[in-house]
């Protein structure tokens, strides 16, 4: 990983690194269970996945001495291009006379948060399109929605994973800055917005992490278990406001509606093993600080500013549609 820290000293810009880092993390959960790949540098900004298509089991006997005819193994493709992501903050010329002023922690500490949550967003995006879609309690459209999630409702998501060959997912990358994978117990994986905390209790079988007995939850951020389903969320997992039906009984526009009202409608999606990948620029997985120390030049003769920030290069992409459900719930009051 690359770190770039202008001319502040080594010590304290490696401790700002660190602290951006590490409040990045937390946040940058979904691409721990996609495939990942990355692209070399000076090469190119896309990245082509190919799936190759199975065929039905060859259940005619083979008539002796005759060699079968050669089928053709058929392929879909997939492109993902690359787009850089990045923010920056000015510092003034106190962190060049102090060097520890907590100022530069602080600003290091929403730099990794910002970039955290930026890198999360841009993968939820891109696997929250998915074509494979349920509504709640079996509606035709998101404009009918007005029911939270079922049992029902994860037994048919469920069972068109499982027609599919959807695979469980039984590793995930390492929850640091390291490089590698950590086996996990076989399930499916489910990203939702909190509010929908309530609702899932009321699912068969719903088990809190720590009721997991030997095995335990996958990060901080993981709600509970039920229908070999792990559900994680996050705030930036966010709703379609007030694109439901109207009730009384639902979230609206974020809030406890005091008349009938459009319900907000909450994704969950579910997904499999290999279901999507998120790309990155090779030597460049993780987030890149910048740390830069105020100096004297034209733009800035007394040397006055600084920067804090951070860039990135991600992108991700659906693999197989199939392998992913997406359930369209309200959330109830």
């Amino acid at each position: 990983m690359a770190n770039t820290y202008g001319d502040i000293t080594p010590r304290t810009a490696a401790y700002a690194a660190a602290k951006l880092l590490d409040r990045a993390l937390p946040f940058m959960c979904m691409a721990r269970f996609g495939q990942q790949q990355p692209i070399p540098r000076n090469k190119t900004q896309a990245v082509k996945f190919r799936r190759y298509n199975g065929w039905a089991p060859s259940t005619t006997p083979l008539t002796e001495g005759v060699t079968p005819a050669a089928d053709n193994i058929s392929n879909t493709d997939v492109t993902a291009t690359l787009a850089e992501y990045g923010r920056r903050t000015q510092i003034t010329d106190v962190i060049a006379d102090t060097h520890e002023d907590p100022v530069l922690t602080e600003y290091a500490e929403v730099m990794g948060e910002l970039a955290g949550q930026t890198q999360e967003t841009v993968v939820y995006n891109a696997i929250r399109a998915g074509t494979n879609v349920r509504y709640a309690n079996n509606v035709a459209a998101r404009a009918n929605v007005t029911t939270g999630v079922s049992d029902n409702d994860m037994r048919v998501a469920l069972r068109q994973l499982e027609r599919q060959n959807a695979k469980r997912i039984s590793k995930m990358m390492a929850g640091s800055d390291k490089v590698g994978t950590v086996p996990i117990p076989p399930a499916f994986i489910a990203f939702c917005h909190p509010d929908l905390r309530g609702s899932l209790k009321g699912l068969t079988g719903w088990k809190e992490p720590h009721e997991y007995g030997t095995y335990g939850p996958l990060g901080d951020n993981e709600m509970g278990s039920a229908w070999h389903c792990r559900f994680m969320s996050s705030t930036l997992y966010a709703p379609w406001l007030a694109a439901g039906a109207s009730s009384v009984n639902n979230l609206s526009n974020g809030a406890i509606p005091g008349a009938a009202a459009a319900a907000d409608v909450y994704p969950i999606v579910i997904v499999g093993a290999d279901a999507y990948a998120t790309v990155s620029l090779a030597g460049a997985t993780a987030i890149t600080p910048v740390v830069v120390n105020p100096t004297p030049s034209d733009s800035d003769p007394l040397g006055q500013r600084g920067h804090v920030g951070f860039k990135f290069y991600s992108t991700a992409c659906i693999l197989n549609d199939a392998w992913m459900v997406r359930v369209e719930v309200s959330c109830p009051v």
